[in-house]
């Protein structure tokens, strides 16, 4: 039973990286940061940073996987969001 709901919780951090491709579908298209909290996302990224040296320390995949691929999702969408911050506008 520990191992199902291992596989679901991993599970269910999978599903919680999908919920960033949204958002970073939108900043794509609009190629501006304009409506995107850096710090709320850049503060996610530093818990799944944490979440995932957890998952090491604690020897869970689940924890280890379905973090790393929030990390992807979510520190992709606040590395682009401060890079379209930063850059000047076209003149």
């Amino acid at each position: 039973m520990k191992e199902t709901f291992a596989f679901l919780f991993g599970l269910g951090l999978l599903g919680n990286a999908i919920l960033f491709v949204p958002q970073l579908i939108a900043l794509l298209r609009k190629k501006s940061s304009e409506g995107v909290s850096i710090i709320t996302f850049g503060g996610f990224s530093i818990l799944q940073i944490v979440g995932i040296i957890h998952g090491c320390l604690q020897h869970d995949p689940s924890l280890i996987f379905g973090m790393s691929a929030s990390l992807l999702t979510c520190g992709s969408l606040t590395l682009i969001a401060i890079y379209y911050r930063l850059r000047k506008p076209a003149q």
